[in-house]
């Protein structure tokens, strides 16, 4: 077979280093420690969150990401904490991360300022056995690299209020290369290099009335050799309950979400993605399924009734 099976690892290697690398989640707003550390906190609580995301449906093989956040104030208003990992799997390719955040908070009479820092590492598992060889046992194959860790880290800063946010962050700032295979015959290594990315982000809570807000939101997202890509959000929160809302990604993907709170602390949301470009013949849309819950851990009587972001 020689170098025939290596084509698709070869392609999925060249997607994640021209293309975004960090997971994609529709419901980002409940889960911005995944992107932008100085979040760490700023729920006034411990906030935890999993989401569960099944992306082009019908692909065999496709993306399929999970993650856990968890992030907290402390006693002391000006600190907070969070940690971040997830498991994102496409083909024959794994890759988990572990990211540990730590945000200091300065206070205003009408908001908080908030910097934060990320540090973990990344690991990236490839099963070879997933490509179906003809010969499972040839050399080519059996020498080359099945996992690899590296440090990784971030940084951020996060302006907030009970009515908007607005933030920066960069993910992946030490650019660290991963091995993806080597063939010591011809002497070449090939690299999957976790690119630096850079986001934006804003929102704002409009009341209409008593029973009703409405949520504008943005995020931006640039990293090199990829096109900037943009999600843009609306939703309204009907009697404090029932988030609905629609959003629009630059990657001609239009978004339906939902989120209800079944109680003050205890939030379920789902989020489907349609696809309008090219992939749009051979998938189903995405799946997006988030359970989030709110524990005022050191009983500061800082968690806000409703949680907006």
């Amino acid at each position: 077979m020689k170098k025939s099976a290596l084509i698709l690892l070869l392609i999925v290697a060249s997607f994640r280093v021209f293309a975004q690398q960090d997971p994609i989640f529709t419901q980002y707003m409940f889960n911005k420690v995944a992107i932008n550390p100085a979040y760490a906190g700023s729920s006034e609580a411990l906030s935890i969150d999993i989401i569960d995301r099944f992306q082009w449906v019908g692909v065999k093989d496709g993306p399929n990401t999970m993650s856990f956040a968890g992030h907290t104030n402390l006693k002391n208003p000006h600190l907070g904490l969070g940690l971040y990992t997830y498991r994102d799997a496409l083909g024959p390719t794994v890759e988990t991360g572990v990211m540990g955040s730590f945000a200091y908070r300065i206070l205003f009479p009408k908001g908080t300022l908030s910097m934060g820092a990320q540090f973990g590492f990344d690991y990236l598992d490839i099963d070879w056995s997933a490509l179906n060889p003809e010969n499972p046992n040839d050399p080519l194959l059996n020498d080359q690299v099945k996992n690899r860790a590296v440090p990784d880290a971030g940084v951020g800063f996060y302006y907030y209020t009970p009515k908007y946010y607005i933030g920066i962050s960069s993910t992946h700032l030490l650019q660290n290369r991963i091995v993806v295979s080597q063939n010591a015959d011809e002497d070449k290594t090939s690299f999957s290099k976790l690119m630096r990315h850079f986001y934006a982000m804003s929102g704002v809570v409009i009341p209409i009335n008593e029973n009703l807000d409405f949520r504008p939101a943005a995020l931006v997202k640039y990293t090199q050799n990829a096109p900037v890509q943009a999600d843009l959000s609306l939703s309204v929160l009907i009697n404090k309950v029932l988030w609905l809302g629609v959003s629009y990604r630059t990657e001609n993907c239009l978004t339906a979400m939902a989120e209800i709170n079944i109680r003050k602390n205890l939030h379920i949301g789902y989020s489907y993605d349609a696809w309008f470009n090219q992939l749009s013949s051979y998938n189903h849309g995405s799946h997006e399924i988030r359970i989030g819950y709110d524990f005022d851990l050191f009983h500061t009587n800082r968690m806000p009734e409703v949680r907006y972001f």
